[in-house]
């Protein structure tokens, strides 16, 4: 019969012995897929759930023996990796773009050889402005030459992460940021807004996506307020982005968008303007909206007794009729019933009322966008007729004093002046 036995005088190694042949034991084993698990990591440059199915464990596994613990009994032990330590240490396994070590060191060699950038490039088959940019940025400025393991470290060290945000609170970058928000400016004219009081300084220069991310980084705990009332949206989290015909409304006959001069379409000549409305809770109650689609120059008509087609002549009325007659060549709105009166308003203000095609509110685009705009002050449910014509005023002087990106980032109030200078 065979015979087994432990042998366990072995520097605390303990084997099984089946037939004078010795096994490794569960536990001698479990150490070695941990220490191949760890090699995986370090050497190879594979990430956890890579490392996990190559030792043939779970990746919960993997987790738990990185923070120190065993599955079965749950104790602390000494990790055996720091989960930080691969990308704060030295880089990962790079993508085949970035130079390999082996490159680096043939441009050591051919640089001692005497060859030039151009001719090392199409030795690697690179493009010469990557090994120029290597060798000026990687080179030993003590010695003057170029080191190529010395040249991996820099590189590695630009590439540690996780590197300090930017624009974190407590900067100045961050009051910048803030300041434009309370201005309900939005990160894109934060970022592109010219500063030429600090054209050099790098430091208070940053990208949307550096501005959208400090924003929802600090959209969290107490600060979660804060940035939600001052985003246009009033969103605390990133959301990813995603006719038919009928009879004409009016007794009056209408002039489609289709038979406006093309002029109007390149938007060379200003005094074109797109309206619309805003309606309240039930539809009950509403302001208007015009919009002037050279300068996005915003105006917004009080209706605080109704939006019917009377009080929506009157009101358009009022609001245009001071308007120097080079801003007041057209009017594009849709084919709603507040419009019914569009032949009065055309001889009142000496000025063509067009319409777009049903159910096609892209052909008023700039409408469209300032619309959503101006939800910031006027909520989707809330009553429109309770703001006084002051704060109407107060909205669209506002929104006129905002920088836009369409505008070479110069604001509508800017714009329209020096229309009218030029004319």
């Amino acid at each position: 019969m065979a015979r087994s036995h432990r042998d366990e005088d072995r520097g605390g190694e303990h084997r099984w012995a089946f037939n004078g042949v010795e096994y490794p034991t569960r536990k001698l084993m479990c150490e070695a897929r941990r220490a191949e698990y760890v090699r995986l990591l370090d050497e190879e440059g594979m990430n956890f759930t890579q490392a996990a199915h190559a030792v043939g464990v779970s990746k919960r596994t993997g987790k738990a023996w990185r923070n120190g613990r065993t599955r079965a009994t749950g104790r602390n032990e000494k990790p055996l990796v720091d989960r930080y330590r691969s990308t704060m240490d030295k880089p990962r396994t790079l993508h085949p773009r970035y130079l390999s070590q082996e490159e680096r060191i043939q441009i050591a060699d051919r640089l001692c050889l005497g060859d030039s950038v151009r001719a090392i490039a199409r030795l690697l088959g690179r493009d010469p402005g990557t090994v120029g940019r290597e060798v000026e940025r990687d080179g030993n400025p003590e010695s003057g030459g170029y080191e190529p393991c010395r040249a991996r470290q820099k590189a590695a060290d630009r590439l540690k992460r996780p590197k300090p945000r930017k624009a974190s609170e407590g900067t100045r970058l961050w009051d910048e940021i803030a300041a434009g928000l309370r201005r309900h400016w939005s990160p894109e004219q934060i970022a592109n807004r010219p500063r030429p009081d600090l054209p050099d300084n790098g430091d208070m220069h940053a990208s949307v996506e550096t501005i959208c991310q400090a924003i929802y980084l600090q959209a969290r705990g107490e600060l979660r307020q804060e940035p939600k009332r001052a985003m246009r949206q009033g969103r605390t989290a990133r959301r990813p982005r995603g006719g038919q015909g009928r009879k004409p409304r009016f007794r009056e006959p209408m002039v489609m968008i289709s038979e406006r001069p093309p002029e109007i379409e390149d938007r060379a000549v200003p005094g074109h303007w797109e309206g619309d409305l805003i309606t309240g809770s039930r539809n009950k109650s509403a302001i208007g909206t015009l919009v002037e689609r050279t300068t996005r120059f915003t105006i917004l008509p009080h209706l605080p007794d109704g939006h019917d087609a009377e009080h929506a002549r009157q009101a358009i009325i009022d609001k245009m009729q001071h308007l120097p007659k080079l801003l007041r060549n057209s009017l594009t709105w849709d084919q709603g019933a507040e419009l019914a009166l569009h032949k009065r308003i055309g001889a009142s203000l000496d000025m063509a009322v067009c319409f777009c095609d049903p159910h096609s509110p892209w052909q008023r685009g700039t409408n469209e966008n300032t619309n959503g705009l101006l939800r910031q002050y006027f909520p989707k449910g809330t009553d429109p007729s309770v703001y006084p014509e002051d704060h109407l005023d107060a909205v669209a002087e506002e929104l006129n004093d905002r920088p836009r990106k369409t505008l070479g980032f110069m604001k509508p109030s800017e714009k329209i002046i020096e229309l009218l200078d030029a004319a």
